[in-house]
């Protein structure tokens, strides 16, 4: 009997596990299905949020750029835009561009110029946005206040100003510093010669781009725990040490950030340049993009500024590859 019932018991338990088999769904259906069906659904709505961005991107950068590529292989001049001939002629605006002493000449010139720029623009707007972080309130939002309306002045407008405060005669500068005792500076021609165009080049992009850094950085120091400070105290350290131990590391990805779009964006600036003094005295002011422009349009070699201007950007793709290859390093390094 007790065998008997021993084994009755076992053929109710082997019913049940096989009801609750036949209850179970397959592979694929059921609960577990639909959350993997979902969760397939919800990887795939962040690529359609971003179809918008990249057709825009393909119409306005991506057919321009195609544009200018073909431009490059193509002998463009007012003889074939008038009679609307197109000539292909390889890569012979490539030759004569490269093996051009200009143009070596004029990316050397752009190299330093944009090194320059970057390594005062990130210096004083590193320090300004630093004393950001300590002013109190209410000279915070006076100085900030300074900053945005600079930052947000038209640039051809910035650029009128400063023609009118180095102008020749009646400049304010050269006015200031007769007063102040340099009367050899009374009528002197701050474009007439490279250095002092440059000058006056760089102080109008380091006093545009300054704001951009300042402000940026002083929104990253609010980011940083005070309790790291309190705990630099705690061990003695002063201010440059707290800066190097507490502040510098967290500021470290945003500085190099901001330093690859500065870079980005004074290497590629056009209108300050141009509109200074087009490039002159004597071409000798010319960047990369004024250079473009200046064979392109102005001396209406169009294939001959397309194929520059293609170079300018393989630089920029360069410097930009550079880049990422140091921030990837240095994340390697810190894990």
């Amino acid at each position: 009997m007790a065998s008997m019932s021993v084994q009755t018991e076992r053929a109710d338990t082997a019913a049940a596990a096989g009801i609750r088999k036949s209850d179970a769904s397959p592979p694929g259906v059921g609960r577990d299905g639909e959350n993997r069906g979902k969760s397939r659904g919800g990887a795939a709505v962040p690529y359609l949020l971003l179809l918008p961005a990249l057709a825009a991107t393909a119409v306005l950068l991506g057919w321009p750029l195609v544009k200018n590529g073909m431009l490059s292989f193509q002998n463009l001049n007012p003889r074939q835009l008038i009679l609307h001939l197109t000539e292909w002629n390889g890569i012979d605006n490539y030759k004569e561009v490269l093996t051009g002493s200009d143009f070596w000449k004029v990316v050397g010139r752009s190299l330093v110029f944009t090194a320059v720029n970057v390594v005062l623009t990130m210096l004083l707007g590193t320090l300004i946005g630093l004393l950001l972080a300590r002013l109190g309130k209410r000279m915070r939002l006076t100085l900030m206040l300074g900053l945005v309306l600079a930052w947000a002045m038209p640039v051809v407008a910035a650029t009128t100003v400063y023609q009118w405060l180095f102008a020749q005669r009646f400049g304010v500068v050269n006015w200031v510093l007769d007063k102040l005792g340099w009367h050899s500076m009374a009528d002197y021609n701050w474009f007439g010669s490279q250095l002092s165009t440059f000058s006056v080049v760089t102080l109008l992009i380091v006093w545009g781009s300054i704001p951009f850094v300042a402000i940026n950085l002083y929104a990253a120091t609010t980011t940083i725990p005070k309790e790291l400070y309190e705990a630099a105290a705690l061990d003695g350290a002063g201010a440059w040490q707290s800066f190097t131990s507490v502040t510098f590391p967290f500021l470290r990805p945003f500085l190099w950030s901001t330093t690859f779009l500065e870079v980005i964006w004074i290497f590629k600036a056009f209108t300050q340049v141009f509109a200074m003094n087009a490039g002159g005295p004597d071409r000798l002011t010319e960047t990369l993009p004024v250079y473009a422009f200046v064979e392109g349009v102005g001396n209406q070699h169009f294939g001959m500024g397309a194929a520059i201007s293609f170079l300018t950007i393989l630089i920029l793709l360069a410097l930009t590859a550079y880049y990422l290859r140091t921030v990837l390093k240095q994340e390697e390094d810190e894990l």
